[in-house]
């Protein structure tokens, strides 16, 4: 630092110590195994579960709702903060599965950075590339973690040069794994000359000169040292590791190993506490925010109903732009213009949580919530502005709802409210009054839907098949009296095709994309938007 630079301000220091990421994968790929590896050297828990385990081991830290215990597969995003290296980690493990992209997606807009986790056997797949495409259009930066390494994988260069093509991502092997499968003996450090062998119960640091130090040959098995030099000289190709390309998204690090042996993880724990970026500016409506200031801002990415079922509660995760949030504190909802206390901020650890005395820029905290918070709002201090990128997607499935019991239509009500508030599906009122509907991403969130209206709420619901293959929110293109005359017009045009979603804003129903065109030509004063920010139709930033 300069002789002429002022220290840095409480909220500048504190912003600079956070780093903020989610762990992106395809289902299967080790993500959840990978995230309690983390934890453990956080010292966050004791014991790291394996979700393939058995009885007790098998309650991993992180996916605690009981359809994700059964089932082995995480569907809502659980919070983590730990310390590790001088720094504070929030830790976002995103749902893997297709079916929860909106929710990965709205998890994605409130970190700095990423770890994309790829399983060295099977490479890029499918949800890996759509997910890395949502960090491209955010230009998060990516650290890779090529995983499983200890089992049958493909060369490592030929993963590298995957991850270069697929991906349009330049990549610098941050280590270089010594074998595959039953030989995977460990991984050399290339920035700092170093063995890591894997050694049973844990980890053995081996300082050497470089490649050609002779003292490789006496620490791994026969014939390996040549084949590993042959292996660093290749790695030589690929651009020397650069910060700025780095964090503006167009260079990964690669460190590879097995997050189900614990090997590895610290390498890319070191990596994230060195490399990932701090909390940042972020754009809003009326201004660009700046971490340091001193004044709170914040927005709502999340909200998870009935973590604790005997206390029915709803918390809404919070994550801090600027300035400092005190327990205690009483915020403005810039959408209602409501004061909010938050007497009792949360930092989490999964299920588990503590009352947080204070929050910086970079945290993610927990509000606890009765219905008044929603996904998108901004909390401020006063000032009125929104920030922007929280969107809804259109539903690619859309269902009525059957209730068995009519005795029980006020209970369903709230279960639908309840779960539309947390962004596990999105709810439509027909304007014509008949059963609601149900907008998903795919099946595997009616699934969860079901599943979790019976157990949270004691309601047995089924599913209806609709003719509706498409659904969109319509806005007049002017606004004023003339606008808002032309879209009642619409709505009254066919009600039995119309609703309104869970934030009262009007959307259509459609048979075919023929049928939608059609309303496009019929109707030019309207806008039919297949997605929609959350605090009102418009287009997402």
């Amino acid at each position: 630092m300069g002789h002429n630079q002022p220290p840095l301000s409480e909220t500048a220091a504190e912003a600079g110590r956070r780093r903020t990421f989610a762990i992106i994968a395809h289902p299967d790929a080790g993500k959840t195994t990978l995230t309690e590896q983390l934890l453990l050297l956080g010292g966050a828990i004791q014991i790291a579960g394996a979700v393939r385990a058995k009885g007790e081991r098998r309650r991993t830290r992180s996916d605690w709702m009981k359809i994700e215990q059964d089932r082995g597969i995480s569907v809502a995003t659980s919070v983590m903060t730990f310390e590790y290296a001088g720094q504070i980690f929030n830790l976002l493990d995103t749902p893997g599965h297709e079916d929860f992209s909106e929710d990965t997606y709205r998890t994605l807009s409130a970190v700095d950075a990423a770890v994309m986790v790829i399983d060295a056997a099977k490479g890029i797949e499918a949800q890996t590339r759509k997910l890395f495409e949502v960090c491209r259009l955010r230009d998060i930066p990516i650290v890779t973690f090529i995983n499983k390494m200890d089992r049958e994988a493909r060369e490592p260069l030929e993963l590298l040069d995957e991850i270069e093509k697929t991906l349009a991502l330049d990549v610098t092997p941050a280590t270089w794994p010594i074998g595959s499968g039953r030989q995977f003996a460990g991984v050399y450090d290339r920035a700092h000359e170093t063995l890591r062998l894997l050694r049973e119960g844990g980890e053995q640091d081996e300082k050497v000169s470089g490649p050609d130090d002779a003292r490789i040959d006496t620490l791994l098995p026969h014939g390996q040292g040549d084949v590993l030099r042959e292996g660093i000289e290749l790695a030589s190709v690929y651009p020397e590791f650069e910060l700025a390309s780095f964090r503006e998204g167009h260079l990964t690090p690669v460190y590879f190993g097995s997050a189900l042996r614990g090997f590895g993880v610290r390498h890319l724990l070191d990596g994230l506490a060195a490399y990932a970026p701090p909390p940042s500016a972020r754009a809003a409506d009326a201004r660009v925010v700046e971490p340091e200031e001193e004044k709170l801002t914040g927005f709502v990415f999340k909200i998870q109903a009935n973590t604790d079922l005997n206390h029915r509660d709803r918390v809404a995760f919070l994550r801090v732009c600027s300035g400092r949030l005190r327990k205690g504190a009483r915020l403005k909802q810039v959408r209602t213009g409501k004061s909010i206390p938050v007497n009792a901020p949360l930092f989490f650890f999964a299920k588990e949580r503590q009352v947080a005395e204070e929050a910086w820029p970079g945290d993610v905290v927990g509000i606890a919530n009765h219905g008044v918070l929603r996904i998108g709002d901004t909390l401020t201090d006063g000032e009125e502005l929104n920030f922007r990128g929280v969107p809804s997607f259109a539903p690619e499935i859309l269902r009525r709802v059957r209730l068995d019991d009519p005795m029980l239509a006020k209970k369903l009500r709230k279960a639908l409210d309840q779960l539309a508030d947390e962004g596990v599906v999105q709810v439509f009122r027909p304007l014509d009054g008949s059963q609601p509907v149900v907008g998903v991403v795919g099946q595997l969130q009616l699934d969860v839907l079901s599943s979790r209206i019976q157990a949270e709420y004691g309601v047995h619901i089924t599913f209806e098949g609709t003719s509706w293959s498409t659904m969109r929110w319509v806005a007049p293109r002017e606004d004023g009296p003339q606008g808002r005359e032309t879209l009642d017009r619409f709505l009254r045009s066919a009600p039995s095709q119309m609703a309104e979603d869970h934030d009262n804003e009007p959307v259509a129903f459609f048979t075919s994309d023929w049928g939608r065109r059609r309303s496009e030509e019929e109707w030019p004063a309207l806008r039919f938007l297949s997605l929609r920010e959350q605090h009102g139709v418009g287009e997402a930033a």
